[in-house]
């Protein structure tokens, strides 16, 4: 009998090995595509920098000449990157060192008041200070940027041989960025973490709201603090720890409205929100919302379990979130499996419903746009060409799925007849059980035969794909040759 191992799309990992049944259960750096499983794009080192500590934002953009650029921010330095790779030192004189991790507030007023007792360890109610981060955009063809720790707004208009500035009369603030019309917006603004406050039109030095301006601010109405914003759909989403907020822009005299879209989806860290397609999508303290325009929704997580109870939850502030709009995708990379930089990812697939899960260090990325590739950095500054080749510097390539069940029957596999582009760039290996919870045992790795001689023997098998040329290989529908033994 031939059973065809046709798993769906995306990785399912919340509760046991056999809910996943009949689904892939476990990968890393595979991607779907077009019913296909094929390796994500491979990278290239672009600039070979090097960082006393990783980068924590960036931003890519094309100046009135055409000149292409990067900036990067880091717990202490802000660059600007140019197309033929020069990286530039552009820190503001005067910025306010950061921290390039996340650490325990242990002096006064660093936990909950009365919680505990006298001498007692506080390991849930003690706060963090969080890591460093940067928040850029353009205003024109100059540089905006703000660090969370200095939280003065910067400009930087070009000059390499001059540092970044900052913006007379600006407010300081914890995140900044640009609206559609022309509106720098300071979120967290002067020491409210609820204030948002923006310039007048056209002009990012006038702050001061009069009847000849449109500069004005809100305060919202919140329990908790502003965390970052982005462009959405004609609008800016502003979100929180516990809600998320849009302004629209409505002329004088209010010149913005402000409205709750959302509650009880905060955002776990103030870069783990990405655009795509007129959308928003981030990452909360325990799901993924997405906004398209109307209310915020929560998007149903397959990887849920796994992506959380991983998490490194001291340093999440360092989460940080990036598109991929050539295939589709929201990537999402975290510190996981207790490590203290970004070295696990999550990616929602939007067009197609699935999601991915993998492992790569990465610190801050661009999607494609200003530059023909995405662009990600390493923690150690070495900045990379993505989705391009196949090239991985021999990292792990592979997915694996739940369990095949047979039910009560015992079956021997004889033979699989593989579904592959190119025979030779994959191997198989099958895990075999007798009952969910019982030993497993391993058989291969086998080379891919036509057909693939095969002799194991259980009443369920899972089955592990391992890329193992650096190719672009493509595999569908394998099937698997059975012999049914009885009962056992």
């Amino acid at each position: 009998m031939l059973v065809p191992l046709a798993f769906p799309p995306g990785i399912h990992r919340n509760g046991t090995d056999l809910g996943a049944t009949g689904r892939w259960n476990n990968a890393s750096l595979v991607r779907w595509n077009q019913g296909a499983m094929q390796p994500v794009g491979g990278w290239t080192q672009r600039v070979a920098a090097s960082f006393a500590t990783p980068a924590r934002a960036a931003r890519a953009w094309s100046d009135n000449t055409g000149t292409l650029w990067l900036g990067l921010g880091t717990s202490s330095k802000l660059y600007a990157v140019n197309q033929a790779g020069t990286v530039s030192d552009i820190t503001p004189v005067g910025l306010v060192v950061g921290t390039g991790n996340a650490t325990q507030n242990l002096g006064y007023g660093g936990g909950l008041y009365g919680v505990g007792t006298y001498g007692t360890p506080r390991a849930d109610t003690v706060a963090y200070e969080p890591a460093t981060t940067w928040s850029m955009d353009t205003w024109g063809q100059n540089l905006l940027a703000c660090s969370s720790k200095d939280r003065k707004i910067y400009e930087w208009s070009l000059n390499v041989a001059n540092p970044a500035v900052a913006v007379v009369n600006a407010p300081t603030a914890d995140f900044v960025l640009t609206s559609e019309e022309r509106f720098v917006f300071a979120l967290g603004a002067g020491n409210d973490p609820r204030k948002v406050q923006w310039s007048d039109r056209e002009d990012n030095t006038l702050w001061a709201p009069a009847l000849t301006n449109e500069a004005g601010s809100i305060t919202l109405n919140i329990p908790g603090k502003i965390m970052c914003g982005v462009k959405v759909r004609g609008q800016v989403l502003i979100l929180t720890d516990q809600t998320a907020h849009t302004a629209t822009y409505i002329g004088p005299p209010f010149v913005h409205s402000v409205e709750q879209v959302g509650d009880a989806c905060g955002i776990i860290s103030r870069r783990a929100v990405a655009t795509a397609e007129d959308g928003a999508f981030w990452m909360g303290d325990g799901g993924f919302f997405r906004f398209m325009g109307g209310s915020v929704q929560e998007i149903p997580c397959e990887v849920h379990d796994h992506v959380f109870q991983g998490l490194t939850t001291a340093q999440k502030s360092k989460t940080y979130s990036v598109s991929n709009t050539k295939f589709g995708e929201i990537w999402w990379h975290y510190p996981g499996d207790s490590d203290t930089e970004c070295s696990d990812y999550v990616a929602y697939n939007y067009r197609e419903n699935f999601w991915m899960i993998g492992k790569m260090s990465r610190t801050a990325g661009v999607d494609v746009g200003a530059f023909r590739n995405p662009i990600a950095v390493a923690p150690s500054g070495t900045i990379y060409n993505h989705e391009t080749g196949a090239m991985m510097d021999g990292a792990e390539v592979f997915a694996e799925s739940g369990p095949l069940s047979f039910g009560e029957v015992v079956a021997t596999a004889l033979q699989m007849f593989p579904d592959e582009k190119t025979r030779g760039e994959v191997e198989v290996t099958f895990k075999t059980r007798y009952y969910p919870n019982g030993a497993e045992s391993s058989h291969g790795p086998y080379a891919m035969g036509l057909p693939t001689n095969l002799r194991f023997t259980g009443r369920q098998v899972a089955m592990r794909l391992d890329g193992v040329a650096e190719t672009p290989w493509r595999v569908g529908v394998n099937q698997l040759k059975i012999q049914a033994r009885g009962m056992r």
